[in-house]
């Protein structure tokens, strides 16, 4: 029986997640997908958003519908694979009581630097240039595994070298049954 992996978007959702494609078609035939789409979690729904307004509408109550949404949505265990705000709700959502096995979360923004981190494995992976990068000093504290990708920014999940490495990693853990991302 394949293991359940919950995917949750980027801010932008599907509006500009053609590249959300890609991650599907590696990783569909190994897992038993569930996919949120975190900008209709967060119930933010406007036509035409630059990214600060889509940013305030997140920061000004979207994130926290979508925590609470995610929590109705998911009551077993699965392992999380998310991009961008996807990261960050999850993260919120793992300190609420979420079901997790593991978390692997690529390009969080905001996460809370205090508090702790979610009970299960964490991979965090950033790039170097994101401006929400968190301090290796941070991660080892929240006892988190942070890597940290050189020349790419934060939108380094819609990278097909990197779409290819995290779907690699994720399916390692698959075949040899371990999740310690």
């Amino acid at each position: 029986m394949a293991e359940k992996l919950v995917i949750l978007s980027d801010m932008w959702g599907s509006k500009k997640g053609l590249w959300i494609t890609s991650y599907l078609g590696y990783l569909q035939q190994y897992f038993d997908i569930q996919f949120h789409d975190t900008q209709q979690l967060a119930d933010v729904d406007l036509v035409r958003l630059s990214t600060e307004e889509l940013y305030k509408a997140f920061n000004e109550g979207g994130k926290d519908i979508a925590v609470k949404q995610l929590l109705k949505k998911e009551k077993k265990p699965a392992h999380y694979l998310t991009f961008c705000a996807g990261s960050t709700v999850t993260w919120l959502a793992a300190q609420k009581g979420l079901p997790i096995k593991s978390l692997y979360a690529i390009s969080p923004i905001d996460l809370p630097l205090d508090g702790s981190a979610p009970a299960c494995p964490v991979r965090l992976l950033y790039g170097e240039n994101d401006k929400d990068l968190p301090s290796q000093d941070w991660a080892k504290d929240k006892g988190v595994s942070l890597e940290i990708m050189p020349q790419f920014g934060h939108e380094l999940y819609s990278d097909e070298k990197i779409i290819q490495k995290v779907c690699l990693s994720l399916l390692e853990a698959v075949i040899h049954k371990k999740f310690q991302l």
